[in-house]
């Protein structure tokens, strides 16, 4: 190790430049600096070297080219257990650097504002920035390279307790840091670039991601995986990292995974909606004149299964809906809003998660799948049929206005449970929900033997087509006296005369909603 004897400030957050400065300079370091930060540093009363003085090259370009110079990045890169190296920059009269504290224009803050201009984009992104982080990165065993203002105490701390030295351990994770910031801030720039080409691809060559993380999480799915938050950078769709938490306990693995589901659902309906969620699947859907009515509706789907359920809404929470909740164990109940008497009601059980909300954006990006090896991406299902009227009846009997009206419900509903699903419903209402079966059949059992009450004229939504009149029959039996599936089954004839056989109407769709 080495005393850090000279270190090089140049930052746009300046968020406590200045204190760190002063503790630098008392340690008798000396300072050189550009712009802004050495007239801020100046005018704190620290003694500042301007970079164009030190390398006698004044700025140009209107600050665009400042810090790119031989004697900046030569006193950067040498090596000082290198000869070759040392008596190069003694040669050319360059001082070693020992220390680069850095941060890169707010790029990431500036195209984040609504309409922001190509050309102030183009402006914000920083040359001189990340060429010195990477080349102090390069040399951090001569060199720390500091980039983020939350690491200053912790270097202070060392400087004092280490007579004015940086410990290689630290040096080398202020360097992991700074290649992780520049990948990031790269990657948010190749992202944003790409929007403005109109002819690109569905799916880029490169997938850049870069997600900054926001928290550990107490666990994953099970107590003994380790888990953590991450935020994607630039997203400006529905999100639910950012969503207002009101009340409650810390937010789990499997309650986010949750809530994410139940958003997708909810958003479905225009009419007062509730869905609750468990283990990824919905277990109750309603819509009502009121969300109360909604609530308790989807409640009634399957009151075993809602116990410790995750409840999604699309209307503010009022005081009879918050009582109606309160008497139930739930884990999370997210909505765009909570009345200020409701949230009182709420605050009797403080565990409850309560998360504010405006659900009113669209979910935006790709499905992603981790799998072994890379990645399985694809567009989001946003496939939605809006009038079941115009749709083909395959079936002698032609649906009523109410059966229309169900077997648009149940579409709706069908998109967000697990393959195979089989969804029995009213027309505003879940009756049974048959998930995540290996065949269809067994979907429509389950779903039968969930049933919270009789299914006579009832209405079957099923996410993918009847590979055989073996589901048909088992739901005739139940009384349900229509159906909407896809089709396309090489036995689309055989099932739709068992169809017939019982007098069902049934409706083709054309759009499979598988859901893994």
């Amino acid at each position: 190790m080495a005393k850090v004897q000279r270190a090089l400030i140049s930052v746009s957050d300046k968020t406590g430049v200045v204190d760190f400065a002063k503790g630098l300079s008392g340690m008798g370091v000396e300072i050189l600096s550009t712009g802004g930060t050495a007239k801020a540093l100046r005018d704190a009363g620290i003694s500042v070297v301007e970079v164009s003085d030190y390398t006698g090259f004044p700025e140009m370009l209107e600050g665009r080219l400042k810090t790119l110079h031989p004697k900046i990045h030569g006193g950067l890169l040498a090596r000082r257990d290198n000869k070759k190296d040392m008596d190069d920059i003694k040669k050319h009269g360059i001082e070693p650097m020992d220390m680069v504290v850095v941060n890169l224009y707010p790029f990431e803050a500036t195209v984040s504002k609504p309409d922001v201009a190509f050309e102030d984009a183009i402006e914000n992104i920083d040359i001189g920035g990340p060429t010195m982080l990477r080349a102090a990165s390069k040399n951090f065993k001569d060199v720390a390279v500091i980039v983020d203002p939350a690491d200053y105490q912790r270097i202070i701390e060392e400087l004092k307790s280490q007579k004015g030295e940086i410990s290689t351990d630290t040096k080398f994770y202020l360097a992991k840091k700074v290649f992780s910031h520049t990948a990031r801030y790269d990657t948010i720039i190749s992202n944003h670039l790409a929007a403005y080409e109109k002819s690109a691809a569905a799916f880029p060559q490169y997938l850049n991601q870069s997600f900054l993380k926001l928290t550990d999480l107490r666990y994953g799915e099970n107590p003994h995986q380790k888990a953590a938050l991450y935020k994607e950078p630039l997203y400006n769709g529905l999100s639910l990292v950012d969503v207002k938490i009101l009340q409650g306990k810390e937010m789990s693995y499997n309650n986010y995974l949750d809530s994410a589901a139940a958003l997708e659902l909810v958003k479905e309906f225009k009419e007062p909606a509730a869905v609750i969620v468990k283990h990824n699947n919905p277990c109750g859907v309603a819509v009502a004149e009121t969300i109360q009515l909604a609530y308790k509706k989807a409640f009634e789907t399957d009151p075993l299964s809602a116990f410790g359920g995750i409840i999604a809404l699309n209307r503010d929470v009022d005081t009879p809906t918050a009582k109606e909740i309160l008497t139930l164990f739930v884990e999370v109940i997210l909505a765009p809003g909570f009345k200020s008497e409701a949230l009182s009601i709420l605050s009797q059980k403080p565990n409850i998660r309560v998360l504010q909300l405006d659900i009113s954006k669209n979910t935006s990006g790709f499905d992603i799948r981790k799998i072994q090896g890379g990645l399985l991406v694809q567009e989001k299902d946003k496939g939605m049929i809006d009038d079941f009227k115009s749709l083909k009846v395959v079936t002698k009997r032609q649906p009523s206005d109410d059966e229309l009206a169900a077997m648009a419900f149940a579409w709706k509903v069908c998109k967000h449970v697990k393959s195979n699903a089989i969804v029995f419903t009213s027309k505003d209402q879940t009756l049974g929900i048959g998930v995540g079966q290996t065949s269809r059949l067994d979907a429509a059992k389950s779903g039968a033997m969930k049933a919270c009450r009789t299914l006579k004229g009832a209405v079957v939504g099923s996410d993918a087509f009847f590979p055989h009149r073996d589901g048909i029959d088992f739901i005739a039996k139940q009384g349900v006296t229509a159906v909407t599936q896809p089709g396309g089954s090489v036995k689309d004839n055989d099932v739709i005369a068992a169809a017939d056989e019982y007098n069902i109407a049934m409706v083709f769709t054309g759009m499979r909603h598988f859901k893994h």
